[in-house]
């Protein structure tokens, strides 16, 4: 197996492969957040990929949970029946299963941002993922390393009866598709939303058995997300960390990686060097497992980060990350000099069309600097104007039914444009459909 252990980007604390439930670095705790695991290893399957449509199945050999389990004994045809039998019972709630989503140059949208013939944008259409978007592909592998760990009786609770409730913090693709995972193993589920959550994703998720908690500021509560602050309660007493922010589950940071590793893959096939990646940032996972998927090919393609205009708390903390005496890759260790919480410093409340990415904030942001540094990327915040333009251009141009926000790794594009040669090769991703 590629992946050997985990280490802390922090404090360098390190775990075995081996280790049932590896979410958080042991030295974290509530009055020090700022520390988050990563996986120790060659990280890129792609010399190992197997010739199957399902991802977890095709690219076993890069993946954490798989060295876990292979670790206590699991062979590879093991755990391919066991990503098999999960996959079964997630396409029997969500109508699909995990499967290679298209990766393709659009014509159209490449004309309609006038880039050169041998240039262009190439869209990864993750809509048609598990619930929607590419959320799914990062809580997969948490489920799988949780019923890995049951199936070697390696789980501390005896029975499905006598799990541990799933928690997530989340008001829309996240939220959901957690709870579709969780409602294809029948696992109980809270999950904890904004009083603004939109009224469709509320119903949605009663609809797929979870509780939803509504979280409004508590006058005690500290800076940052009510909503983070009452999932940091759950787990406490006891819950398991079931969502995608990788500070409180590294194995989060495990599956996202998948779509990377098919992007360059595609790639390949089709005989095309990328140049530049786009992915939009909230908390920030997705970019996070971008940058480390870009690292299996050289030259890698450039990670650019995207965010809104009206809360981009990432723009922030790279700055100050590369004006450290020790460069960006020195910012773990100058964490709270780095990531300021977005508002913390007179900010307007967070907005845009792009609801989905209004992380106050971003979460993953020191794997992003990582990946940023390691592919010569930047981060661009895009203006309003846009994340407007790009929800409608891809919709006028590919017919993709995407959210605002899953079109917002486009609205970088359209802000950088004057910026990006016409014979450049772009990658975006459009993730999460309008209607669930």
């Amino acid at each position: 197996m590629n992946i050997i252990g985990w280490r802390c980007a922090t404090c360098g604390a390190e775990l075995p492969i081996g280790t049932v439930f590896p979410w958080r670095c042991p030295n974290s705790s509530s009055a020090d957040r700022h520390h988050v695991l990563r996986a120790v290893g060659a990280t890129s399957p792609i010399a190992d990929v197997v010739d199957d449509l399902n991802p977890f199945v095709a690219f076993d050999a890069g993946l954490a949970w798989a060295a876990f389990a292979d670790a206590h004994g699991m062979d590879r045809a093991a755990r391919a029946a066991l990503v098999r039998d999960l996959d079964a019972q997630v396409e029997r709630v969500a109508g699909t299963g995990f499967r290679v989503t298209p990766f393709a140059r659009s014509a159209e949208l490449s004309d309609a941002l006038a880039f050169d013939r041998g240039g262009g944008v190439w869209v990864k259409d993750d809509t048609g993922n598990v619930a929607g978007s590419q959320k799914a592909r990062h809580l997969f592998t948490i489920l799988l390393h949780l019923r890995a760990a049951e199936l070697l009786g390696l789980a501390p609770w005896a029975s499905a009866a006598q799990r541990p409730r799933l928690a997530i913090s989340s008001c829309g693709n996240a939220a959901i598709a957690a709870s579709t995972l969780a409602a294809a193993v029948g696992w109980p589920i809270d999950v904890f939303v904004p009083p603004w959550a939109g009224q469709a994703v509320v119903v949605r998720l009663h609809a797929l058995g979870a509780h939803v908690q509504v979280c409004p500021r508590r006058p005690a509560d500290p800076p940052g997300d009510p909503c983070i602050h009452r999932f940091r309660e759950a787990v406490a007493a006891g819950a398991v960390p079931f969502g995608v922010q990788g500070s409180e589950n590294a194995l989060c940071l495990d599956g996202g990686r998948t779509l990377g590793w098919e992007i360059l893959a595609a790639a390949a096939a089709q005989g095309v060097h990328l140049d530049r990646v786009f992915v939009q940032v909230g908390g920030g996972a997705f970019a996070a497992c971008m940058g480390a998927a870009l690292q299996s090919v050289f030259p890698p393609p450039a990670l650019v980060a995207v965010q809104a205009a009206g809360c981009a708390p990432l723009a922030g903390a790279w700055g100050r990350a590369r004006a450290l005496p020790g460069g960006p890759l020195t910012a773990a260790q100058h964490w709270a000099e780095c990531m300021h919480v977005w508002g913390s410093e007179g900010e307007p409340e967070p907005t845009s069309v792009a609801d989905g990415i209004l992380d106050d904030e971003t979460y993953d942001w020191i794997s992003i600097v990582d990946g940023l540094v390691a592919t010569g990327g930047d981060v661009v915040v895009a203006p309003e104007a846009a994340m407007v333009e790009a929800h409608a251009v891809l919709a006028a141009s590919t017919g993709i039914d995407a959210t605002a926000t899953g079109t917002a790794g486009l609205a970088g594009v359209i802000a950088l444009r004057t910026e990006i040669g016409d014979g450049e090769r772009i990658a975006i991703v459009a993730s999460g459909i309008t209607r669930h």
